[in-house]
Order: structure tokens, then C-alpha cells, then sequence
């Protein structure tokens, strides 16, 4: 793994859910790590949804492997990089040799 490749900064999001004053339960989105990461694998494409045009961009990012980074689910959390949010769709272990990890990512629609 190049660490010198490492040059951009993301942030995990961990979802949770919170109770308000009344009783409500509310999905928020709190930080829960940041770190440099590889960006690889780029790639987009137009779709039409009703009669709009939007964008699928995808993109994998590679971190260094940690007790934080391990416990990362696809279900549970979601990438904040260069301002944008990016669901994660996948992640690699790498055959679990605890070195790196990467995670394929989907642009958030907003």
C-alpha cells in the first residue's frame, strides 16, 4: 500500500437514532472517524428518473486498516468526502490481512 497516495481527508458517519423532547425517534447522521483515504475506481454515468436527469457516480476508497475502520457495516454508516455523501455499497478486507481496507461507494442523491 503507497501511503503517499493517501492525500484526501473523509469522514465516516455513523447512523443513530435519537429521542427528542416529545418521544419522537429521529435517523441522524453523527461523525464517527476521520482519516486519509486513496481515491480509485471513478466512474459515472446519466440516468433519466421520471423525466430528470441524474447522475450514479461511484468511486472506491481506500484507508488504512484500524479498530475504527473494521467496525465500519455497509447498513450503519456512510462517507462524507469533498463535501458530498456516498452511501457505501461494499466493502473489501483485502483476505482479512488487516492492512487496508477498501469501500465502494455510491454518490447520495440529494
Amino acid at each position: 500500500m503507497d501511503i503517499a497516495a493517501m492525500n484526501v481527508r473523509i469522514t465516516l458517519q455513523a447512523n443513530e437514532t435519537t429521542t427528542d423532547e416529545y418521544g419522537n425517534h429521529k435517523n441522524t447522521w453523527t461523525d464517527y472517524f476521520s482519516c486519509y483515504a486513496t481515491v480509485s475506481g471513478e466512474s459515472g454515468q446519466e440516468t433519466a428518473v421520471v423525466g430528470e436527469t441524474v447522475e450514479n457516480t461511484e468511486v472506491n476508497l481506500t484507508v488504512r486498516y484500524c479498530r475504527e475502520t473494521a467496525a465500519v457495516t455497509s447498513t450503519k454508516y456512510r462517507i462524507v468526502f469533498e463535501n458530498e455523501y456516498y452511501n457505501i455499497l461494499g466493502i473489501d478486507h483485502f483476505s482479512y490481512k488487516k492492512k487496508a481496507i477498501k469501500f465502494k461507494c455510491r454518490k447520495e442523491r440529494r
